[in-house]
């Protein structure tokens, strides 16, 4: 199983989250599948241990998966959610007062962003 928080815009303009997991389906090997997702790219990113970033946006709609690092995520409405190696953001909160972000451990956050095609399907599941 593979956690997934997807973050988005409400209809009051804050950014909303809620937990899940990827999709999976039983594959060969006795290996767990998802339906391969559109992307347009994937680049890599590192913040240095202690790094933050205030309220932002989502530039575009996308994935974001973390190597390393542990984070806290904040909505304006003072919910928080943790991010660990492994967990993947599913980035929907493109407009709006966004969210922001701190790490909470000594590790730098080392991630992948992967862009979504326009209209791509994302094999989120909600818990």
């Amino acid at each position: 199983m593979i956690r997934c928080v997807r973050l988005w815009t409400g209809e009051d303009g804050n950014s909303h989250f809620e937990e899940g997991t990827i999709d999976l389906t039983p594959g060969s090997r006795g290996d767990q599948l998802s339906d391969n997702i559109d992307v347009v790219s994937i680049s890599f990113q590192e913040t240095a241990s202690g790094g933050a970033f205030a309220w932002h946006t989502a530039p575009l709609r996308q994935l974001v998966i973390t190597l390393s690092g542990s984070l806290d995520f904040r909505t304006r409405e003072g919910r928080h959610f943790a991010l660990d190696p492994g967990d993947v953001l599913f980035a929907e909160d493109t407009a709006g007062t966004g969210h922001s972000w701190r790490l909470v451990d000594v590790s730098p956050w080392r991630r992948a962003y992967v862009v979504l095609q326009a209209g791509a399907s994302v094999p989120f599941k909600a818990a």
